[in-house]
């Protein structure tokens, strides 16, 4: 007789029972099958013995095992139906080994899955692709590429089924050298056009950021399904290239294939990385069009998308729009009041998420802290940042001291600030110090600059902006032989300055400036229009703030400098190029610098014009002589 006991098998016989694995038992049940059913003969016409004849041989059926296979709930239940395959001889056939095989990687069971596995006789690439499939989706991609080397030492030929698993798998570790091997593999194979191969391989190229690739193979693809367009449009704004995934989106409408929701959020993310208003506007209108509901993860996206071009008008409409938030939707939108300078609205919406019944996250707490930290607001930071563990049970982690290191820092309040750092028991990174060091280039404090680059140094020595920053701050300083020195250092670890670029969009086409260009086909209106600016401001009382000059050149050269910088000539062009009254949008890649940042004030009040700039840190809103970050920034 056979009983299971903790999902093992006990065998019974001559009155001794002992434990084994279903593939051991298989000659013991052999062995009692040949001494005990010959010699016990059926009656055709006893219903009874008529009925044991049937379900004997309807177990001797692999089609059986694979009805009762679908029903299993759980691994528990898998070993038992394996255990019967295993006493009726049945683990011989294909079919029913696979489908184990199957259950047993779907239920996670990955051990049992590879026992069996290793076990048949016989393989075919259904095994192989449930085997290598099942190692990949629980993340074991060391026994997933191991048992797929085993696949390509066998002889067996790899299919479409079987190479997405391990394309996917180089994807999520993001091993380019791994997916380009896979890549010769699918190559040798001709599989090199095989619409699920080639998906896979788009996809994997795109994350791993060699988005050229991913195009070349996404051009190359007979036929191309709306998963594939998505990871393309998806995959240009992961690598800092929106503007393409907008353009694909429009080529994708064109070629009739119609987005679905996640399509529409990923062009949505690409739209919040362009920060282009009238882009914005038009994905809107095609969503209320197509009835799209706005859901929590598309009207997230979408309030991230507004406040990222520079509405946080029209992102608050959209939230307040939704009929389902998160604490993802309340985030976004407390961070987008932080960046836009507006810290008291921020904060105004924190108590109706409590009433909502929605608790704060890690991220709702950064959200907060950062707007307290760009409007000012000191006191209520402290007090949310001293109270989070307590309150809302979220432990500080290095973001949260980092929003607080700015919070002091901003306020002047350094010694406080670096003490803060010193008692932390986080790991610091590279982001704490470099507010830190922001904080002492505002304030002027070179000593603790250099502690601050010191650290920073040691944790990030290739990254060219800390060493830039460093040298701006001995050059306030009159320090220009430590200045040389931060470049020399700069040059003989060669690394360059990121250079400065400012955009502005007009008549849906993007205009790129940088400081002193000449290149633009308007370029002699736009100095001509700066000279007028210039006359301008002069009359109001404007005078170049020369120190934000980082070069040790005479006064009159810095003012030329100054009068070039890439913010100016954008505005300029605005001026000339868009209608009277209208705003002017413009996005800088680095931090706007204060002299800029009065020009703007003055342009906003003296044109009658509002002026948005999106730099690397916040926005800035300048109307009627006035930002919105209050010069607190």
């Amino acid at each position: 007789m056979f009983k299971f006991a903790d999902c093992s098998l006990i065998a019974s016989r001559n009155g001794k029972l002992g434990f084994c694995t279903a593939h051991a038992v298989v000659p013991i049940v052999e062995s009692i099958i040949e001494t005990q059913i010959p010699q016990t003969p059926i009656n055709l016409h006893d219903p009874e013995e008529e009925s044991s004849k049937y379900h004997f041989l309807q177990r001797l059926n692999p089609k059986f095992y694979i009805s009762v296979l679908v029903n299993c709930r759980n691994p528990k239940q898998v070993r038992q139906v394996h255990a019967q395959a295993s006493v009726q001889g049945m683990l011989q056939n294909l079919v029913v080994a696979n489908k184990l095989v199957y259950f047993y990687s779907y239920y996670k069971a990955l051990d049992d899955a590879y026992a069996l596995f290793d076990g048949m006789c016989e393989r075919d690439s259904v095994s192989w692709s449930v085997m290598v499939g099942g190692f990949a989706k629980v993340g074991d991609y060391m026994n997933c590429f191991g048992t797929f080397r085993e696949l390509i030492r066998s002889g067996e030929r790899p299919d479409n089924y079987t190479l997405p698993f391990v394309i996917r798998a180089c994807r999520d570790l993001k091993d380019l050298q791994m997916g380009r091997l896979i890549h010769h593999i699918v190559y040798k194979f001709g599989l090199v056009l095989d619409h699920f191969v080639c998906a896979a391989l788009v996809d994997m190229y795109a994350k791993c950021g060699e988005i050229d690739d991913a195009r070349f193979l996404f051009d190359k693809m007979q036929k191309r399904d709306l998963v594939t367009w998505t990871v393309m449009i998806g995959g240009y704004g992961e690598c800092r290239n929106a503007n393409k995934s907008l353009v694909l989106f429009d080529r994708m409408r064109e070629e009739g294939v119609v987005p679905d929701k996640v399509a529409m959020v990923t062009v949505v993310f690409a739209c919040a990385k362009l920060g282009v208003m009238h882009k914005a506007r038009m994905i809107d209108d095609y969503i209320k069009r197509k009835k799209f509901r706005l859901d929590v993860i598309l009207g997230t996206a979408m309030i991230d998308m507004y406040a990222k071009c520079g509405c946080v008008e029209s992102a608050r409409e959209i939230f307040d729009r939704m009929e389902e938030k998160n604490v993802i939707s309340w985030s976004v939108m407390i961070a987008a009041y932080g960046y836009h300078g507006q810290g008291r609205k921020a904060l105004d919406l924190f108590p109706m998420m409590l009433d909502s019944g929605i608790l704060p996250n890690k991220i709702t707490l950064v959200s907060l802290l950062y707007a307290c930290s760009h409007a000012g607001l000191v006191e209520e930071g402290l007090q949310y940042f001293s109270s989070m563990s307590e309150d809302y049970s979220v432990k500080p982690d290095v973001k949260h001291y980092t929003c607080v290191v700015d919070l002091l820092g901003r306020a002047g309040r350094l010694e406080e600030a670096l003490k803060l750092i010193e008692s932390m028991t986080v790991e610091k990174d590279d982001g704490l110090w470099c507010a830190f060091l922001g904080a002492c280039r505002t304030h002027k404090h070179v000593a603790l600059a250099e502690k601050a680059a010191t650290s920073l140094l040691e944790l990030q020595p290739q990254n060219p902006g800390h060493y830039v920053l460093l040298s701006n701050i001995f050059a306030n300083a009159g320090r220009w032989e430590d200045v040389a020195k931060i470049r020399d250092l700069m040059s003989r670890r060669k690394l360059k300055k990121t250079p400065g670029w400012t955009w502005i969009e007009v008549d849906h086409k993007s205009h790129q400036f940088s400081v002193g260009d000449t290149t633009h086909t308007r370029s002699k209106e736009i100095y001509e229009m700066l000279k007028i600016l210039s006359n301008k401001l002069e009359l109001v009382g404007y005078v170049p703030d020369t120190d934000f000059v980082l070069h040790d050149v005479d006064e009159e050269l810095k003012m030329g400098i100054l009068y070039t910088h890439s913010e100016k000539l954008a505005i300029a062009f605005g001026l000339i190029a868009t209608p009277e009254h209208t705003p002017i949008r413009i996005i800088k890649n680095l931090r706007v610098c204060g002299d800029c940042h009065t020009f703007c004030k003055l342009v906003s009040a003296i044109e009658g014009r509002v002026i948005i700039v999106r730099d690397a840190n916040r926005f800035h809103h300048f109307k009627e002589g006035v930002c919105s970050c209050g010069d607190y920034w």
